[in-house]
């Protein structure tokens, strides 16, 4: 059954300055954006994110560091899991270019998979998210749905059977791929190890994301189709994520490592790769493929 919920616009956001952020003319359209970034009821995650790269040969360096602080997340014994994507956008990549343009609202929604994308059938379990940028604050909220009924929400505009707690975020994602027109554009696939804190390093996160892969077509989880690596293969994506803050032993273990902090996007890395935009100025560059 289909359903259409239209918000008032939200108020206007404080105008506030940060570094690496750039601040840029709105599009026509962005009252639609504007009205659909006001929060519903369903908040997931509210961190502050670092992202840094390091050569894949210091993953082993790295992790011998973290184990002596950190757990290992109950999902990501025996080499970690894999991590696969399918991120929605408009026809001219609207949340592409918000991230490439640094503005402090920003936002994109993705289905997402974790462990063997080959298994993926109709009632297998897979998140849909939208994940936006709130000033430097990452928030992140989801739903478990079965991919059928994940597809039929994202592609097909159906709102799918959910529980009551659900219906706010459902109707917004549903109000986002109505008014906004979102298609599936990119896909993306690593594996990733993750560590954890506890005690005084509760809220810290932090996931070692290795053979970064993507896709432009055929954009079913379990698709016998041809991934190319987006990220050099000698590269690793390592995140630190907090609650709160990073504390310092983390950032100064960031530095002894010399571990040089970037403004990646794993999806903005596909849409580059395979050509939908030029490479900008956040692309990893080529000269990083002999230098890692």
């Amino acid at each position: 059954m289909r359903s259409l919920f239209r918000r008032g616009p939200a108020p206007p956001e404080p105008a506030v300055d940060l570094p690496g952020e750039t601040a840029v003319e709105h599009r026509s359209d962005d009252h639609i954006g504007h009205s659909l970034r006001a929060p519903s009821a369903l908040h997931a995650f509210n961190r502050y994110e670092i992202k840094y790269l390091l050569p894949s040969t210091r993953i082993p360096e790295l992790r011998a560091e973290l184990v002596h602080r950190l757990d290992v997340d109950s999902h990501g014994a025996d080499g970690g899991y894999g991590v696969w994507s399918t991120y929605y956008d408009t026809p001219d990549l609207r949340f592409y270019w918000e991230k490439i343009e640094g503005l402090k609202f920003r936002r994109k929604l993705r289905l997402r998979h974790y462990g063997d994308r080959f298994s993926v059938g109709e009632q297998s379990t897979v998140h849909v998210e939208i994940k936006q940028r709130v000033n430097r604050v990452t928030q992140k909220r989801r739903v478990a749905l079965p991919y059928r009924q994940a597809l039929e929400l994202c592609d097909k505009r159906i709102m799918p059977d959910h529980e009551p707690g659900q219906r706010a975020f459902l109707e917004e994602v549903l109000e986002l791929v109505s008014l906004l027109d979102l298609r599936p554009v990119a896909m993306t696939g690593y594996q990733r190890e993750a560590y954890v804190g506890s005690g005084a390093d509760e809220g810290i996160r932090v996931t070692l994301d290795s053979r970064i892969r993507g896709r432009d077509r055929d954009f079913h989880f379990a698709a016998e189709a041809e991934n190319r690596l987006v990220v050099p293969a000698q590269l690793s994506v390592i995140e630190f994520k907090a609650d709160e803050r990073v504390p310092y032993w983390l950032t100064d273990l960031a530095a002894r490592m010399s571990m040089s902090i970037v403004r990646v996007s794993k999806y903005c890395q596909s849409v580059e790769a395979y050509g939908r935009a030029p490479r900008s100025i956040f692309h990893i560059p080529d000269s990083e493929l002999s230098e890692a």
